[in-house]
């Protein structure tokens, strides 16, 4: 093999590495999402993948994973089990209703400058000035807040209450009552305010077996709604991301917001 053919190889071998660092996407997928009788058990996978659903880079943390049941108390996860690429546990849905299944969290960001030097600072707004960072010269704060969810409901669908906290779904459709071929309906909240003119991404899994990734991309209106309609039944991943502002404790900082979910939509 001549030297001008290994360097041809290894520069490809380098982008394909390079596409898949930045493919890394993160994922809780249930067994199902909508079941019924007393004594209904689905089992959900979580995590952080380059293609959708296949587990080939790293596992969520079982721990970062929440689980709020129908009337808003806290469900803990059963037969947890982490492993090399994903984490797999068990969920009992003893009541009627959806359970909402999420990784999230929310945290503030500061650079500063000391002399010549850019400082860097991450923790929560009681530390931040706790510890006199907004004290600092040039302080720059941003909120980022990521949540990756899903949704399970026994029986009959009930509404989803918000957070408040960084993007969210909600709207007029129930993400557990999907079908093929008819339209859904939702609304994006960021920080609890309509996310206007924010970019959507949905893309049904499987699309390692497929020469093309099938995505979709969708833009919300000014009162942050988003009409969905799929053809194909199955398991699909829907991102979205904003840039923006808010205020906290009276202050006026940069806000940065991450938001997937998996959806499952039902043959029609």
């Amino acid at each position: 093999m001549t030297l001008a053919k290994r360097l041809l190889i290894a520069a490809a071998a380098t982008s394909l590495m390079v596409g898949a660092a930045q493919a890394h996407r993160a994922w809780i997928l249930p067994s199902a999402t909508v079941v019924s009788g007393d004594k209904a058990w689905v089992t959900l996978d979580g995590a952080i993948s380059n293609n959708l659903f296949f587990p080939d880079h790293r596992p969520m943390q079982i721990d970062a994973i929440s689980i709020t049941a129908p009337d808003g108390s806290s469900v803990k996860p059963a037969n947890a089990t982490v492993g090399q690429y994903r984490t797999t546990f068990d969920l009992e849905l003893k009541q009627k209703g959806t359970y909402r299944i999420a990784q999230a969290n929310s945290v503030l960001n500061a650079s500063y400058k000391e002399g010549a030097e850019t400082k860097r600072w991450r923790g929560l707004m009681q530390d931040y000035i706790a510890q006199g960072i907004d004290k600092k010269s040039g302080v720059e704060l941003t909120a980022t807040s990521r949540r990756v969810e899903t949704f399970v409901t026994n029986g009959a669908p009930t509404p989803l209450k918000a957070t408040g906290q960084g993007l969210e779904l909600g709207g007029a459709t129930h993400p557990n009552d999907l079908y093929s071929g008819e339209e859904a309906t939702f609304i994006l909240t960021d920080n609890g305010k309509p996310a206007a003119n924010t970019e959507v991404s949905v893309i049904q899994g499987g699309d390692r077996y497929r020469d093309e990734p099938g995505e979709l991309k969708l833009r919300t209106g000014a009162d942050g709604s988003l009409k969905l309609k799929l053809a194909n039944a199955g398991m699909y991943w829907l991102e979205a991301e904003s840039a923006g502002t808010m205020t906290m404790e009276g202050r006026t900082l940069k806000s940065q917001s991450n938001y997937v979910a998996v959806l499952e939509v039902l043959p029609g």
